[in-house]
């Protein structure tokens, strides 16, 4: 009998299913390799910083221009520019320090965050447009929520998995991490700034959820963040008339909508490819901000949809590879400042997104590593290089790395190797090693004290050798 020959429209179908598939394999491969999350997170990191760099120095040509002070086309791009490159070198910390280095400076971030949030009330705070979050420090701005975002992430996974085998009763998992927050609450509030005092929150909640906490505390959490929000909206005027336009955008279109209504526009008017870098008429006075909380509708009006996609799809893969990080690490505290710190950064471009198309009320967050800024750039930097220094912490990384050597990029960067996970001895209810005291050697160097009848029996061993030795 002769083989049954395939029609040409299945062994094209064939051929193509087979070629899907060794692409899938040879992803799959891939990203099976020891530093692929390393490779990734240093990927991600530089295209969305690349993006951004393009896209301010798009949408800030034209407000950059200011006659009374001499400013040029180029003014606010290179203030710019300056961030990104000093953030740079703050993703190299981030990246080289030892992990046990950064968990045992967490406590005095803390401490130096919550005296900055103080300080900045005072005179010593700049004040500007009906808030008082800034440090003014040599023309440049500098705000202490940013860096207590990351403060707060740091310590507060320190503090969970010291006390892990107690986080089971309820006093011993809020306390004191939940106490900190919300004395940070209190004092960001007081600014006043809402979208700071949110972030604050997803930061909070991702610490007790990648540390295990009950599911109901959740429920209570999300409960008392709606009342505060809803109470701290309608409490300050222009908060409330945020929210009414955000209900009834079509009502004040020329005044607290005006924002999120030429938003909408810029973002219809780029269509599906956008009407070309640098092409986009919002940035001409039509959209305030527009290089700060705004940029990804410069993006979508430039751009197109294909533009937007590309801003999606680059901080999904974030989230993927940040919360791979998180699962593939042994040690609880990288698993928790990983996962932590993944959240909020994709959270807040969710954030930012979200106002941008219509979805949620206009907060102020910026949009991380695409947004002009000076104090998110550096806070984003040095979070990514964190969470890139936890990508080598990996187990599989840490032995390629330690049998292999450091590789091109550690040899370029100057990385140590990362130390092997070893984790801590078991411990009994009084929190001492669970070594018998009999058995621990005393701190006087003198024999332990075992009993009696293991002294007799090792008397009896040794005089039975001592025979057996004596008739050979």
């Amino acid at each position: 009998m002769t083989a049954v020959e395939d029609k040409p429209g299945q062994s094209t179908a064939r051929g193509s299913r087979r070629k899907r598939e060794a692409r899938l394999g040879a992803l799959t491969a891939w990203l099976s390799r020891p530093l692929a999350d390393f490779h990734l997170v240093l990927a991600l990191t530089g295209l969305l910083t690349v993006i951004g760099v393009v896209m301010v120095l798009s949408a800030s040509s034209v407000s950059s221009v200011d006659p009374a002070t001499g400013a040029g086309v180029y003014s606010q791009f290179k203030k710019h520019l300056i961030f990104v490159l000093s953030g740079a070198v703050v993703f190299w910390i981030g990246l080289r320090l030892p992990m046990r280095r950064i968990r045992a400076l967490s406590s005095v971030a803390v401490i130096v965050c919550l005296g900055m949030l103080a300080l900045v009330l005072t005179p010593l705070g700049s004040a500007g447009g009906g808030a008082q979050r800034w440090f003014v420090i040599g023309g440049f701005s500098v705000q202490p929520v940013e860096f207590t975002k990351v403060a707060l992430a740091l310590w507060g996974a320190h503090v969970l998995v010291t006390k892990y085998n107690v986080l089971h009763q309820w006093r011993h998992l809020m306390v004191p991490v939940v106490p900190v927050a919300l004395l940070m609450f209190a004092l960001v509030m007081a600014q006043p700034n809402l979208s700071g005092t949110i972030t604050l929150g997803v930061v909070l909640a991702s610490l007790l959820w990648f540390a295990g906490a009950p599911k109901r505390l959740f429920a209570v959490l999300l409960g008392g963040g709606v009342v505060g929000a809803v109470t701290l909206a309608l409490t300050a005027g222009y908060r409330q008339s945020r929210v009414l336009s955000f209900l009834s955008p079509g009502s004040d279109t020329s005044g607290a909508a005006y924002q999120a209504t030429q938003a909408k526009y810029a973002l219809a008017d780029g269509g599906l490819f956008g009407k070309g870098l640098g092409q986009g008429p919002s940035k001409w006075a039509y959209l305030p901000n527009v290089q700060n909380d705004f940029i990804f509708a410069v993006i979508g009006e430039e751009l197109g949809f294909i533009g937007c996609l590309v801003v999606i799809g680059l901080f999904v893969a974030l989230a993927i590879v940040g919360l791979r990080i998180a699962t593939r690490n042994l040690d609880p505290w990288i698993r928790i400042v990983a996962g932590t710190l993944t959240v909020f950064t994709v959270s807040q471009a969710g954030i930012n997104i979200g106002y941008v198309v219509g979805l949620l009320p206009v907060t102020g967050v910026t949009l991380p590593l695409i947004s002009a800024g000076g104090t998110s750039i550096w806070v984003t930097m040095f979070l990514m290089g964190v969470l890139a220094n936890a990508a080598r912490h990996e187990p599989e990384s840490v032995a390629a790395l330690r049998s292999q050597g450091p590789g091109k990029f550690g040899r370029l960067l100057r990385l140590p190797a990362p130390e092997v996970y070893r984790p801590p001895s078991r411990r009994r209810g009084s929190g001492r090693a669970s070594t018998p005291k009999r058995d621990r050697p005393s701190a006087r160097g003198e024999r332990s004290t075992q009993p009696a009848e293991r002294r007799r029996q090792g008397r009896a061993d040794y005089g039975r050798r001592s025979s057996r030795r004596g008739t050979t």
